[in-house]
């Protein structure tokens, strides 16, 4: 078993995605030790750090790859584009649907830090982040998290919202333009420098 694991780490997305729709049941385990804990991240980032419901999400988005797996049409589109789509669809319905919950008041999860200051300080970063991305409109707020923070092309953007890459670069850089001016106040405050 751990032989044929082993040789399936290096196969592509797609590859294990189709195997799996074969009926393999080892390509999945790859598939998700490799694609869950990218999906979560990006699930707790537009959820605004909730990561119980980023969990959620998590699970709903991999059961649909999996139930997508025996359809899966090759070359149409990338596994992550797809699963980063179904993901922000999925967000954004949780977050229709928390409208009036105080998104403020949702605990930020813990950092592993190697000291109490520098821990302070990350998590004192990592919420204003968090606070000004969950300010910015929908569409603007899944671009600059895909662009940013988990490394999306524009176009793979681009398929993920069903716009064009040059609207993907739009949204970018208003979301960047608007995440600086929200922070440009708090520079000193969250120990960045006025030489930097």
């Amino acid at each position: 078993m751990e032989m044929a694991l082993d040789a399936y780490a290096a196969g592509s997305d797609e590859a294990l995605l189709i195997l799996y729709g074969n009926g393999d049941p080892s390509a999945a385990q790859i598939l998700t030790a490799r694609l869950a804990p990218r999906v979560l991240g990006y699930a707790s980032r537009l959820l605004g750090g909730d990561r119980a419901e980023a969990e959620d999400v998590t699970q709903e988005a991999m059961l649909r790859l999996w139930k997508q797996a025996p359809n899966w049409r090759q070359g149409e589109a990338k596994v992550t584009t797809w699963l980063y789509k179904v993901v922000s669809n999925l967000c954004t319905d949780r977050l229709r649907k928390r409208r009036s919950v105080d998104i403020d008041a949702i605990e930020e999860p813990a950092d592993e830090a190697p000291s109490v200051v520098d821990g302070m300080m990350q998590r004192d970063r990592a919420e204003a982040l968090q606070d000004a991305l969950m300010q910015l409109p929908e569409r603007q707020r899944i671009a600059v998290s895909l662009r940013h923070l988990e490394g999306a092309s524009n176009p793979e953007i681009a398929d993920v919202l069903e716009i064009s890459v040059e609207a993907v670069e739009s949204l970018t850089a208003r979301g960047k333009r608007a995440l600086a001016a929200a922070l440009a106040g708090r520079r000193e405050e969250l120990g960045y420098g006025e030489d930097r």
